[in-house]
Formats: structure tokens, C-alpha cells, sequence
């Protein structure tokens, strides 16, 4: 429910604000190689693909039609189905952590930017697992979670900001083999981690076996139908938006940083350790 009601007006602006700081087309290429997207007709389930910004650099390497763009905003969807070259490419409204997809059915699968809001991150990545072939194989790209306290603060406030040890943990439990993990971000950030990042890793297993994850959850924790309470939502909503300006100001300040250090460097070789 929070997240339907914060991108119903985050879609508006979300390719234009959000992606120029925190998920370029360079960072997209990046972390999108160890998918392996190696042949025209893989069946590709991009999970969780919003405004179907991934889905153009999966679609550079795989064939619409053999591409579905999952996501539960209908207004994250309507931009992605506004995109040319996103035509063929078949686009569903649904659940993450409840895919409307058979088992062993798909040859890759992709989610870049959406584990941050999933409930149950776990259930996620095992129905990952479920819906591909065996030796399929999973690309989850996503945030890392920050060590400076003001950017740590933030980040708890606002959504998921995962460590690279949960994201190998999900993957293992889940059954997943050869679980690597990529590191990934601005260049304008020069490999600076400590404020976390939106996109900071591309995470990838196998799929060893058919069926479902051998790891059972049970049911599902959180349902669409549970009861709207705004005087929750609210506050959630406040806070989160001003954890989510801070991380809109962040990549802006890294950037003019960057500026200054390059100019530095020009003059001063040494200058990068000192900032």
C-alpha cells in the first residue's frame, strides 16, 4: 500500500530526478553483464521494472516479445508502456513476492530498484527461484546500506538498505549456487560507500534444481487487502519523503565534489586523499 501511494506521484518525475543521480545508463550497462544476456530469444522476467528503465537495456540484448516487465504501480507501468521501444514487451501488474508466473519457466530474471520496498525481502528471491528453469539465473540489482550515521539515519528511515552479506545470505537460502555479487555506482562518487547507495550491487546465482525453493516461508506476512491506515501511512510518508530529498541532495553534493577534487587533481596529484 505505501509503496502504490509513493509511486503514484514519484512515476511523474521518477526517470528524470531519481535515475540521473542514482541509476545511469552506464550503471545500468554494468550491472546488467552478469546476467548474461547472451542470446535474443532468453525468456526474461524483469520483476519489480517500474518505468521499464532496465527493461531498455535488457531489450538492447533480448527480444521484446520474449520480455515481461512486472510492477504493482499502474502509474509506474503507463510510462513504461508510453516507451517505443518497450512495445513488444509484454507489461503485467503484480506482486514481486507472489509472481503470476510458472514454475521453471523463464531463462533469466532481472529486479533492479525494487527489493528496497519489498516486505519480505526472503520470499522475494525465493520466488526468483521458483519461476526460473534450472540453471536459470537471477539478477538483483539494488541498494547497500550506508556506515555514515546521518546517511545511515536516512536510509532506515526511508526503505531496505541491505548490507552485501544479506544479499548473499537471501541467495543462498533461497538454493541459489554460484551467488556472486557486483559492486556498482556513480562514477561522480569514486568509489565512495559510506553514504550507501540506491544502486550499489548487482547480485546474481543459479538455479541448480527444478521446483520451488527448498526454503518454505510459509504464508505470506503482509496481504493487498490489509486495512489502509492513514495515521500510520502518514508519518511514514513524511519522514520518507524527507529521507528521500536527502538522497536526491546527496549524488548532487558527490558530484560537485567530484568537480572540485578533479580540478584539484589537475594541479595537485594528491589531492583526492585529502577530500
Amino acid at each position: 500500500q505505501e509503496a502504490y501511494w509513493f509511486y503514484r506521484f514519484l512515476s511523474i518525475v521518477y526517470d528524470h530526478i531519481v535515475n540521473p543521480g542514482h541509476w545511469t545508463e552506464d550503471m545500468r550497462k554494468e550491472a546488467l553483464e552478469p546476467a548474461k544476456l547472451d542470446q535474443r530469444d532468453l525468456k526474461v522476467y524483469d520483476v519489480g521494472g517500474g518505468t521499464g528503465f532496465c527493461t531498455l537495456g535488457i531489450v538492447e540484448h533480448v527480444d521484446g516479445k520474449h520480455v515481461t516487465l512486472l510492477d504493482q504501480s499502474p502509474h509506474q507501468l503507463a510510462k513504461a508502456k508510453a516507451k517505443p521501444a518497450l512495445e513488444q514487451v509484454t507489461i503485467v501488474e503484480g506482486d514481486a513476492e507472489d509472481l503470476p508466473f510458472e514454475n521453471d519457466s523463464a531463462d533469466r530474471y532481472v529486479s533492479a530498484g525494487s527489493i528496497e520496498y519489498w516486505p519480505e525481502p526472503q520470499r522475494g528471491i525465493c520466488e526468483a527461484y521458483r519461476v526460473l528453469k534450472p540453471g536459470g539465473l537471477a539478477c538483483l540489482i539494488g541498494p547497500v546500506h550506508p556506515t555514515h550515521p546521518v546517511s545511515r539515519f536516512f536510509a532506515d528511515a526511508w526503505m531496505l538498505f541491505p548490507s552485501e552479506e544479506e544479499y548473499m545470505d537471501w541467495f543462498t537460502k533461497a538454493g541459489f549456487e554460484n551467488v556472486e555479487i557486483k559492486r556498482i555506482g556513480p562514477k561522480w562518487y569514486r568509489g565512495v560507500r559510506r553514504h550507501g547507495l540506491i544502486m550499489g550491487c548487482s547480485v546474481t546465482g543459479v538455479k541448480p534444481n527444478p521446483g520451488p525453493s527448498p526454503l518454505d516461508l510459509g504464508p505470506k506476512m503482509e496481504s493487498r487487502q490489509a486495512k489502509f491506515n492513514p495515521m500510520v501511512f502518514l508519518p511514514r510518508l513524511l519522514l520518507g519523503t524527507a529521507a528521500g530529498f536527502y538522497y536526491f541532495v546527496l549524488p548532487i553534493y558527490m558530484f560537485l565534489k567530484h568537480v572540485v577534487i578533479s580540478g584539484l587533481e589537475k594541479v595537485y596529484p594528491k589531492a583526492a586523499s585529502w577530500m
